[in-house]
This record gives C-alpha cells, structure tokens and sequence, in this order.
C-alpha cells in the first residue's frame, strides 16, 4: 500500500517557498484520503503500510547500497516516541535503528552541532531514525540563544540572523553530501496545535503510568510555543530542498499521523526502486547442489 502522490505533495513544504505553518492544519489534510477516519481505520491502514515496508525494507537490506535516514521533529507531547514505536515495529531490528537526541553532553558541545548526529547516521542497507536531531541547534537555542555560550565558539563568529543562515547551509549542505553518497534523507515535523499539546501534558499528569513521560520543564517550555513555532517557520523553509524536503503531518490526532509518516516512509523507500540481488550462474548451481545434499541427507 502506498499513499497516493497528491497526499505526499501536499505534505512536502516545496523547497524555495514559505512553509506557512499558520496555514497548515494540525488535524487534517486537504484531500479525501484523511477524511473523518476513525482510529480504527488510521490503525488499519497503518498495518498495511508497515507490511509494505517491511517488504521495501528487505530489498534495501539485501541490496547493501542505498540507506534511509528519517528525521523526526516536533514540539514536546508531538508523538514523536509514538510514531517511532507503531511505525517501525514490524520492521527488521537487524536493518533498524533509532538514535535520540536530548540535552547535549560536555563531549558533544566541544564539537561542531553535526558532529554528535553525525556518528549515528545509518549504515548501507539500514533505515535510521532520528528523534530530534541537528535541527535543535536551530530550534532550541534560537529560542534559548544563551545555550550559545556552552558551545566553545570563538566570539569572532557569526551570532544572531548570520549564525542561523550559516547553520541552515551547513545543514543543506551536510544533508545534500549524504544524499550524494546514498542516504535518502526524510524529513517529518509532527505538526501539533497549542490546545492539543495541553491535552496531553494533562493526560500524562492524570495518569501515574505516564508520569515519567513528564518533566516541569514541559511546561516552562510551553510559554514559549509561539517562539518555536517561529523558529520551526524558519528551518523548514530555509531547509526544505530538492535532495531532502520537509514534510509537515498533522499530528492532533495520533493515529492519522502515524499513518501518515508510514506512508511516507514506504514512499521514500519504494522510491529508491532496488531489487534483491541476483544470483550469478556459479552461485545458482552451488544452491542446486545444497538442495539435492539436504533432500539425500536423511
């Protein structure tokens, strides 16, 4: 199952244009394909994406070439954790693997803002998930720019709307290099309204099983939605390029957008258009004499 073409574009912020996040809905997409589906449909043609990606993924696995790197994003409580867990559970954990991005460590500020995302990018054959990732260095110390001052950056550099624009080429620039050399970069921002976000911190603070899931610091972070928004505004217009486009999924109601990001994973896969390899003539008889072995083996 894929999704159809007109969804998949309608999703992707078309690179040189605005994102116009004000103009994009958190509930629903345009055409038909979302509707008023239930839960219940959402999930179902989850499963039927991931059947299909599981499919896709095998051949990429095989093939050994090409790799797939998928970049999560999102505000806090967006379902990012979520996404990654009922997306990806059929798929192979041999040729899987998830890497998330929180606070940096003293290591990771004593290096340039690639460098600790750099280390965890998938390997031939692999799909890699990113939760958060670089883009928090355009994100999060835009709106907090005094976390600047732990990064060990010599006061001769670029600061305020320079530091910014030079981040956003060094990430068009990072991301056009990892396409060049096989990766096929996905972009997904879980789009989440403000009422939305605090449905949920409610529900996490109800719900003692959920409790871990919540830190005050969410809340702090919450005052400041409208300055992320901006800077989410910002990046994904600045970054959103032919070799590695945003997409931007309605998250308000869970079940769609993770149906929706499984589409847009098996697209992206299916795109490379690879082929399990193909036995040579030598390699076929060598599999013709195993068979005969193990059938007069009794």
């Amino acid at each position: 199952m894929k999704l159809p073409r007109a969804v998949v574009r309608e999703l992707v912020v078309t690179p040189g244009e605005p994102a116009r996040l004000d103009r994009r809905s958190t509930e629903h997409t345009e055409s038909d394909w979302m509707g008023d589906r239930s839960a219940d449909i959402a999930d179902r043609e989850l499963e039927a994406f991931r059947e299909t990606l599981d499919e896709v993924q095998q051949r990429l696995y095989a093939s050994g070439t090409w790799s797939v790197l998928l970049i999560l994003q999102g505000l806090d409580a967006a379902g990012k954790d979520g996404t990654i867990k009922h997306v990806m559970s059929g798929v192979n954990p041999q040729g899987c693997r998830v890497a998330s991005f929180k606070q940096p460590s003293p290591e990771e500020l004593r290096h340039d803002f690639l460098w600790r995302c750099s280390r965890e990018l998938p390997a031939s054959g692999e799909i890699g998930i990113f939760n958060r990732s670089y883009y928090e260095e355009v994100l999060v110390v835009r709106v907090h720019p005094e976390l600047l001052d732990a990064e060990h950056r010599p006061p001769e550099l670029a600061t305020g709307d320079d530091l910014w624009n030079e981040r956003f080429d060094d990430i068009n620039a990072f991301e056009r290099h990892l396409a060049r050399s096989g990766t096929r970069v996905v972009k997904v921002f879980l789009h989440i309204s403000r009422q939305e976000q605090r449905r949920r911190f409610l529900a996490r603070l109800k719900d003692p099983s959920k409790h871990w899931k919540f830190s005050a610091a969410d809340v702090r972070e919450r005052e400041f939605f409208d300055a992320y928004r901006r800077a989410y505004e910002a990046a994904l217009t600045a970054t959103s390029t032919r070799w590695a486009p945003w997409h931007v999924v309605p998250a308000d109601h869970k079940h769609r957008a993770r149906a929706l990001v499984g589409g847009i994973l098996v697209d992206a896969v299916d795109a490379l258009d690879l082929r399990l390899p193909e036995l040579s003539a030598d390699q076929r008889r060598e599999l013709e004499q195993a068979r005969r072995s193990l059938e007069l083996d009794e």
